[in-house]
């Protein structure tokens, strides 16, 4: 049950990260970046938004051990404290950003939570 969750959440991750990849002008309107004067940010999407997370995931599957998982929920864990200390500080649209939010949050609790203690 843990490695079929643990893919799961990999496979997530590479999901995620197609839309960033494939198509960054979606993804910037999803988000709320709509980029303005220059295509750069269809670049930042390509690149942190997409390649990051596919290449990510990809990793993880191929290593497959608990210390990836593990550090996959760490990536997770940044993600979710980023995204509500920006709900606290930066006012954006609540429920889009609380849903990001708790989507990360619930992927690195589990993929710590799974996985650390066997990574020794």
């Amino acid at each position: 049950m843990v490695s079929t969750l643990n893919i799961l959440a990999a496979v997530l991750t590479i999901g995620f990260g197609l839309f960033g990849f494939l198509a960054p002008a979606y993804t910037a309107n999803a988000l709320d970046l709509v980029p303005t004067g220059s295509t750069m940010g269809l670049s930042e999407m390509r690149a942190s938004v997409g390649g990051l997370f596919v290449v990510t995931g990809i990793a993880v599957i191929w290593l497959n051990t608990p210390m990836a998982y593990t550090m996959l929920g760490v990536i997770y864990a940044g993600a979710a404290l980023g995204r509500f200390v920006s709900l606290v500080l930066d006012n954006p649209p609540f429920v889009k950003a609380a849903t990001f939010g708790g989507i990360e949050l619930v992927l690195a609790i589990w993929l710590i939570a799974a996985n650390f203690n066997k990574t020794a």
